[in-house]
């Protein structure tokens, strides 16, 4: 979602009376590749451009196709094949073997329904959502290359160019489930065949940290820099300039048990109270979100655990499975940046569904299958 964002804002910013613009999409990847599926580079007919495609090797060319889209006006599919070893192919050197089908879309600004406008709805939505698009027309219209739309709004879209409702939603629903991005193949009345990429799109992590001591400076900045939504709960006079300046928002104590929470939030006691964390604990423990962290040794939470157990109505906390306590992974972190580099890993690592080992250890892919 970082990347998204940083395309709408380079896109907001471009002066269309003296500029056009493409953008280059990764639709599809077979083998190893550096990015995945959704990786976007925004190019302006100027040379410049944000985002990114790959580690590198493969933007130069994609800066001269996506120009290529904008002289020409249409949209084209661009295949980087490096599965072999040949020194002349682009992206050798890079560990990129394998092939990497990128879309080259021209944006035509005053069409509502582009490609980045309809990123601008999604960007900030509290639920994964998905985006379908046209990614091959052998035997169809190749004016359709490039059509995209968002889910809600599917049926316009199928009556724009006759695709079957009952199809891309049944397309939808199984790339929600699975929780990734799929392409799936669509016939029409006429016979046209059509190819469609149904886009998986997570939402921005929401980063709960209540505490107010100089430690919390470090999740914030790690937060922001993975664009998280970030949450601080303290003492104002406590918490430091770098806090309010790059949180979404500071809350008090009391305040911060009102916030919406959702499946894709992350919950950091970090108050070093005794007091507080329990308090907070005692509030939070019955709540669904994913992560639940407390920073402290084990003991203390077993202390607290002990506490809330013996309360009417109390919490055994030995129950709850999205509990992290010690919080991080065990990467012998020290300072207040490593730790929150090991908290942050963890997060990450739960919020997708992994164990957080060495990925030399991983049977298989390295990602999941699209």
């Amino acid at each position: 979602m970082k990347e998204i964002n940083k395309i709408i804002q380079f896109y907001d910013q471009i002066n269309w009376s003296q500029e056009q613009a493409a953008l280059a999409t990764v639709v599809r990847v077979e083998e190893s590749a550096y990015r995945r599926i959704g990786a976007r580079m925004l190019v302006s007919s100027k040379g410049i451009w944000t985002g990114g495609i790959s580690g590198g090797c493969l933007e130069g060319d994609a800066l001269k196709r996506a120009q290529m889209a904008i002289g020409r006006r249409r949209s084209s599919i661009i295949v980087y094949d490096t599965l072999e070893d040949d020194a002349h192919q682009i992206g050798v050197g890079l560990g990129c073997n394998g092939r990497i089908d990128v879309l080259f879309t021209p944006i035509n600004e005053q069409d509502g329904q582009n490609p980045v406008e309809q990123l601008k709805h999604v960007r900030n939505r509290r639920q994964p959502t998905v985006i379908c698009q046209v990614i091959g027309t052998e035997s169809g219209d190749p004016g359709l290359l490039g059509a995209m739309t968002i889910e809600e709004n599917l049926p316009a879209f199928c009556q724009s160019t006759t695709f079957n409702l009952k199809d891309l939603t049944a397309f939808c629903r199984e790339s929600l489930e699975a929780h990734q991005s799929i392409i799936r193949s669509l016939t029409t009345a006429d016979g046209s065949s059509y190819e469609i990429l149904v886009e998986y799109i997570r939402p921005r992590v929401k980063l709960i940290c209540i505490g107010d001591n100089y430690d919390v400076n470090a999740f914030v900045s790690i937060g922001h820099e993975l664009n998280w939504e970030i949450h601080v709960a303290g003492k104002s006079r406590k918490l430091s300039r770098h806090v309010f300046e790059f949180a979404d928002k500071v809350h008090d104590f009391d305040s911060i048990r009102l916030l919406d929470l959702d499946a894709h939030t992350a919950i950091l006691l970090m108050t070093h109270d005794y007091q507080t964390d329990l308090g907070m604990l005692r509030h939070f423990a019955s709540t669904k979100v994913p992560y639940l962290g407390i920073l402290g040794p084990k003991k203390r939470t077993l202390k607290m655990q002990a506490e809330l157990k013996g309360e009417d109505n109390g919490v055994d906390l030995s129950q709850l499975r999205n509990l992290y306590s010690p919080v991080g992974l065990d990467i012998g972190a020290e300072s207040p940046e490593e730790i929150a580099l090991s908290i942050a890993s963890e997060i990450i690592a739960v919020m997708r569904n992994r164990q957080g080992g060495p990925l030399r250890e991983r049977q298989g892919p390295i990602h999941n299958r699209n």
